[in-house]
């Protein structure tokens, strides 16, 4: 079973080191419902901390290994077991 299959039927959390972000864009678009760049052009989660749906995690997922500075991480958010980006 892949990680998105494991995580599609629970929440997931979204965490962006602003710090580290770039804001290249390239996240925001494989995974435009889960995530978008802010006023200051930066990503950001478009889901509370845990609300995101399982089902963005194939999306997320892409989104996490595009990352050029691997700013952007996505857990399962009932395990907190890290889903993206592979080690």
């Amino acid at each position: 079973m892949t990680a998105g299959a494991a995580a599609g039927a629970q929440g997931l959390d979204v965490r962006v080191d602003r710090l580290r972000c770039v804001g290249s864009g390239q996240c925001a678009a494989a995974a435009p419902g889960a995530l978008e760049l802010g006023a200051d052009g930066r990503a950001r989660p478009r889901h509370p901390a845990g609300a995101t749906p399982g089902e963005a995690a194939p999306a997320l997922t892409q989104a996490a290994e595009l990352c050029p500075t691997e700013a952007l991480s996505v857990y399962a958010a009932a395990t907190g077991r890290l889903i993206a980006p592979a080690d």
